[in-house]
């Protein structure tokens, strides 16, 4: 058998009466069902509810979420100067968080830094320096730390111009001058400049310059005579060749493809 609920029967101000039974039970609206399902942050939750929905998404203690949206939109103003990753290769706020940590020794720090800057990749004395100066290590606590991994072998200017002037020369065709003025950028020491850079002999950079010129010969051959040779030795010239080698290389490579040498006189000069 069925049974009925009975409603509570009510009176109205004129006297007569209704049945809830004929109403049926209350309706829940849309609105009362979104109310119940639960606190929701940004929706008048309590401090609490936001704090074990911080829980939920992985925020460990109150505020951690705020906190870390900040050290995410500080990172990347920081990373916007060049465009590219760090210099320092900070890349997260988390990292961040844990080089700034107030109860951790200036020197742990510091070793913790450029270890990890130094992961994957070689790095001068003078990157590093930079990059202790701007997470506001004491000079002489950088300078300590800085001079134990010297002696160590972890940082070694030497070495690591010894490699950028290889691979350089090898990937990007750059000549010494400009190897030079990179090598200086990084705080390398002129004399470790000089003696990297001297690896290359003219033979070999006069080599390199045939190689570039050939290899940009048939992307200008649509151009005029004149502004074809401007492109050609103006490619070189970004690359750190003087001027003489660079005419000579793309007169040569000129008179190879059939040009008139009469007629590059005027352009270009005959040594």
């Amino acid at each position: 058998m069925t049974r009925r609920t009975q409603w509570p029967v009510q009176e109205d101000s004129g006297g007569s009466t209704s049945s809830r039974a004929e109403a049926g039970p209350p309706r829940t609206t849309r609105s009362s069902r979104r109310r119940t399902s639960g606190p929701r942050l940004g929706d008048g939750a309590l401090p609490g509810d936001a704090e074990e929905e911080g829980e939920l998404l992985g925020h460990e203690g109150e505020g951690q979420l705020g906190e870390e949206v900040g050290e995410h939109a500080e990172g990347h103003q920081e990373g916007a100067d060049d465009g590219a990753p760090e210099e320092d290769g900070e890349s997260t706020p988390s990292r961040r968080a844990q080089d700034a940590g107030p109860e951790q020794d200036p020197a742990e720090r510091a070793r913790a830094i450029c270890l990890r800057l130094l992961t994957g990749t070689p790095r001068t004395r003078r990157q590093l320096a930079d990059a202790l100066r701007k997470r506001e290590i004491p000079d002489e606590v950088a300078e300590e730390v800085l001079s134990r991994f010297e002696e160590v072998g972890l940082i070694d200017d030497v070495a690591f111009a010894d490699a950028w002037v290889e691979s350089r020369h090898h990937s990007r065709g750059l000549a010494r001058r400009a190897l030079a003025r990179e090598l200086r950028t990084k705080g390398v020491e002129p004399q470790v400049v000089e003696n990297a850079v001297g690896q290359l002999d003219a033979e070999r950079e006069a080599e390199t310059a045939r190689s570039l010129v050939e290899g940009k010969l048939r992307s200008t051959r649509g151009l005029d005579r004149e502004k074809r040779i401007r492109r050609l030795a103006g490619m070189l010239a970004r690359r750190g060749y003087g001027e003489g080698l660079a005419l000579r290389v793309v007169r040569k490579a000129l008179e190879e493809e059939g040009e008139d040498p009469e007629t590059l006189d005027r352009f270009l000069p005959d040594d």
